[in-house]
């Protein structure tokens, strides 16, 4: 197959030109290359496909089903590699759901879908984490709603086999308290607030754990700004922790959750309107690690209730990169370049793959964007609902 007329870019920049596939590896990159099998992209975006390493179920209910739905919605929206989240119904916590989980993996084509692991059982009991990794779970998740004393045996798990620890930072006190940001709009609308505190105080007491234990940590859906200069001042002084932002807590604030918008129920909570400029600040200081959709699709049963009783999440796969394209690249945040970085190389590193260039001798995990064309959100489980979006996914490969 050879793909023609393409703007190819990806993390080192961009070029125009030719890329020859065979055998689903890149073999040639020039110009005025000819094939039987060609595919004319007419100046559009040949990039590397999207990694994203937090996406959860419909409603979080494991079976093959939602697995196929989600891997048809990954490819809609540019993404080629996807990471289930572990707090599934039932949550992947054990040896027979992690084989329930991979026997609904046989059927899936077109996109790389791997499992992590919840390395706490419903009772906060330690799972047989060297088992579960050993049948194929990529890393170890953790909820910071562990004691100490099974948190550090989770990290002596992440040392002894070299993975990093998915981290969600989270004060069990404080989350059960509330259902939104606490601050002047969940005042206004009478809603029961979560202090930002709930995240930074186990941010702190992750981060002393990955200096202690010598392992790496990812922040999963990180929300405050002051998370994220906690996590870049422990990278200066050598501890191997890094952050995950979601695009939702970039461009929306707690602002979003007015009219008791349900599709601004998001967990993390959406932060104060400065904390999200401030993020912004941070992603184009290059101070976040990577980016993710954060999807979380739920039932309009779930979703259309009272904002107390509403599930959290919304949806965004199937429109990322027309997405994250609009929001970040179109509007000067970040270029394309350093998009793919977030939201492709760093992410797979964060499971030991290796994505985000467009070389010879690479597998060619690529899709083709078109930035002349447009795409209408038609989600009413989406947050960005009618939005109509610039560039549009034409194939992923």
């Amino acid at each position: 197959m050879l793909i023609v007329n393409a703007k190819i870019c990806d993390v080192n920049g961009e070029k125009c030109g030719d890329v020859r596939i065979e055998n689903g590896l890149i073999v040639e990159i020039g110009s005025n290359l000819s094939d039987i099998d060609t595919i004319d992209a007419k100046g559009a975006y040949l990039l590397p496909s999207l990694v994203d390493t937090n996406i959860r179920l419909h409603d979080s209910a494991l079976n093959s089903k939602n697995i196929k739905s989600v891997c048809d919605e990954a490819l809609l929206g540019g993404v080629g590699h996807i990471v289930l989240n572990a707090d599934s119904t039932p949550a992947i916590d054990n040896e027979v759901v992690l084989e329930f989980a991979q026997h609904g993996l046989s059927s899936v084509s077109g996109v790389k879908v791997d499992l992590m692991l919840n390395s706490l059982k419903e009772d906060l009991t330690l799972a047989n984490i060297a088992i579960l990794l050993k049948r194929g779970a990529v890393v170890p998740y953790v909820s910071t709603i562990a004691k100490n004393d099974v948190v550090t045996k989770i990290a002596e798990y992440a040392k002894m086999y070299d993975v990093t620890l998915f981290c969600k930072a989270e004060d069990n006190s404080l989350i059960n308290a509330g259902v939104m940001l606490d601050g002047d709009v969940s005042s206004k609308l009478g809603l029961a607030g979560i202090s930002y505190l709930s995240e930074v105080l186990h941010v702190s007491r992750m981060i002393e754990i990955a200096r202690h234990f010598k392992i790496k940590i990812l922040f999963k859906a990180i929300a405050s700004p002051r998370s994220v200069e906690l996590i870049n001042k422990a990278k200066k002084e050598g501890v191997e922790v890094s952050c995950e932002v979601s695009l939702h807590h970039l461009i929306n604030s707690d602002e979003a959750c007015e009219d008791f918008n349900t599709m601004a129920k998001l967990n993390p909570p959406l932060a104060s309107y400065a904390d999200m400029m401030a993020l912004q600040e941070m992603l184009k200081n290059a101070e976040i690690d990577m980016l993710t959709t954060l999807h979380q699709p739920s039932s309009p049963v779930n979703k259309e209730v009272a904002f107390f009783d509403a599930a959290y999440g919304c949806s965004a796969l199937d429109v990322a990169l027309p997405l994250y394209y609009t929001k970040f690249v179109k509007s000067g945040l970040i270029s394309m370049s350093e998009l793919l970085r977030l939201t492709s190389q760093n992410s797979a590193k964060s499971i030991k793959k290796e994505a985000g260039v467009i070389e010879v001798s690479q597998a060619a995990n690529l899709v083709l964007f078109d930035i002349q064309g447009t795409t209408t959100v038609n989600d009413i489980g989406s947050l960005y609902n009618n939005e109509e979006l610039i560039g549009k996914v034409l194939k992923v490969l």
